[in-house]
């Protein structure tokens, strides 16, 4: 709950963060956003806000699963802190065991008792011991606390077709109807979870196999056959797609895999300075931050791309793009273990996470689901913990103000963006995305990723018989200001004020580094 002072706190915040914008001596270009209201309608599909859960440094183990015997409140092992905080942003969907750590996980390893699981190397993740005490079970009964959507990962690089297909038949079909249901019932659940969403593979053209896209493809085609759904439950099969620019990859895969054996391809993209060099994840310079959002924007050209190429060999749009691995990477904090991949959050990370999920709103009719990576304590994660504490990063507040564009109408919008300029290169500044929901209010989520310039803006809305509008901002003093454990709310969203209707127009000033979501009703 907000005090007074915080609340007093947050205003003066972004009234300094305005006047700081303003004091730069540049002239603020006014932004002047159309809509167009009378576009064809295209549903922004939930799943593009969904998550993702690997086996790897404390995403699971001390990050949703504690254990049924700790202190830390709990159902059936689950931290329910978790769970509330999660069922917040309302979740669509969760990607699970992996990532890298999927391709080395064999399922039947995680069900029957836990003294009788056996136990297992984390090749890919710190070389750490993984006792299995957290399996198919734990995941899908969070699921269902959760309210969202399971999305499996099989393991292709060291499976095979007849394990994929014995785990689609333990988890979804009825008891009594074949021997791995029955096992099922043995283990403790009668009744068959609902899993729609299954991964033939993850990077396959890296830890997953370091495959030619040409034999990946041949042997997609053979686990996809034997994937066989009870009844009329349909499942969704999801290939290992491209990283990032390969567009090799994407061809080959759309070219060879017959459109009755897939329902969607993925794609990997990480902004990521220096493969080499990653830089801290707080105490960043102005350059640092400027190639991070340079590579989170180039998100916008690899779904042009890969969208083209698909549509060069599926123009029905029967095959949908994932983006199911997104999100910046860094160094990790000073003293964990680098292969845990523990990085705070910052207010760089809310501008990624806004700008990146506007490009999914505007491209909704391709893209129908992705997975920032990760959820808890790795990457760019929406919670960090620590033993019986939890935060919520800049990265989860910006989820929570999204959650209005779930299942809403996109809303085209029109503008040329000011640039953001730093040392002879630029940027566009302005990133922004619009939706109808259905009960008739429009959302509108802008982004300004300037470090230094305000930025005025004019939304012609005249077509949509707006009348009034409220509104939230995200800002801060620094772009490297975050939440810590001591002081979880250092940064958090607040009531913005600063949206005017007049004769159809909504006039506003977004900060610099600041994210605005408006609601306008008639």
């Amino acid at each position: 709950m907000q005090t007074k002072n915080s609340i007093n706190m947050k205003s003066y915040t972004f009234l300094l963060t305005l006047l700081l914008g303003l004091a730069t001596g540049l002239q603020a270009q006014t932004v002047a956003i159309s809509v167009d209201a009378d576009a064809d309608s295209t549903t922004i599909s939930r799943h593009i806000y969904g998550h993702f859960a690997e086996h790897l440094g404390r995403s699971i183990y001390g990050g949703f699963y504690v254990g049924d015997t700790s202190d830390i409140p709990n159902r059936e092992g689950i931290r329910m802190d978790v769970v509330e905080a999660l069922k917040e942003i309302e979740i669509p969907n969760l990607r699970w065991p992996g990532g890298c750590f999927a391709d080395t996980y064999h399922w039947m390893d995680g069900i029957g008792p836990q003294e009788d699981r056996p136990s297992i190397l984390n090749v890919w993740w710190g070389n750490v011991k993984e006792d299995n005490s957290f399996g198919t079970h734990n995941f899908l009964n969070l699921c269902e606390m959760l309210d969202t959507e399971p999305y499996l990962s099989a393991n292709v690089g060291s499976g095979t077709p007849q394990e994929l297909a014995d785990w689609i038949r333990y988890t979804t079909h009825p008891a009594g109807s074949s021997p791995m249901p029955d096992l099922r019932a043995e283990n403790g659940r009668e009744e068959p979870w609902d899993v729609k969403f299954w991964g033939i593979g993850n990077e396959a053209w890296g830890c997953g196999g370091n495959m030619r896209p040409e034999y990946y493809a041949d042997l997609y085609r053979r686990f996809a056959t034997f994937m066989t759904g009870w009844q009329n439950n349909e499942l969704y099969r999801i290939a290992s797609g491209a990283s990032s620019g390969d567009y090799e990859w994407t061809e080959v895969l759309m070219k060879n895999i017959p459109k009755n054996l897939i329902e969607a391809i993925a794609l990997h993209h990480y902004a990521v300075i220096d493969w080499g060099a990653k830089g801290p994840a707080v105490d960043f310079t102005e350059n640092q931050y400027f190639i991070t959002m340079k590579e989170a924007l180039k998100m916008e050209e690899l779904i042009e791309k890969h969208v083209a190429i698909m549509d060069e060999y599926d123009p029905n749009k029967r095959v949908d793009l994932l983006v199911d691995e997104w999100g910046g990477w860094y160094d990790v904090e000073p003293g964990t273990n680098p292969g845990f991949l523990y990085q705070q959050n910052t207010m760089r990370d809310a501008m990624l996470a806004g700008a990146t999920l506007n490009i999914f709103n505007n491209h909704a009719d391709r893209v129908k689901m992705a997975n920032i990576a990760q959820a808890i304590n790795v990457l760019q994660a929406v919670i960090l913990t620590d033993e019986e504490k939890m935060l919520l990063t800049p990265t989860y507040h910006v989820f929570r103000m999204y959650v209005p564009h779930h299942d809403a109408q996109l809303i085209p919008l029109s503008f040329e963006s000011p640039m953001y300029t730093f040392e002879g290169e630029s940027l566009p500044a302005i990133s922004a995305s619009a939706s109808r929901d259905e009960e008739g209010k429009v959302h509108f989520s802008l982004v300004n990723i300037d470090s230094k310039q305000s930025h005025e803006m004019e939304l012609d809305v005249a077509a949509l018989g707006l009348g009034s509008v409220t509104g939230e901002i995200l800002t801060a003093e620094t772009l490297q200001e975050h939440n810590t454990f001591e002081n979880p709310d250092q940064v958090t969203p607040s009531g913005f004020d600063g949206a005017k209707m007049s004769n159809g127009k909504l006039r506003l000033t977004i900060p610099p580094f600041s994210l605005v979501v408006l609601e306008a009703t008639k």
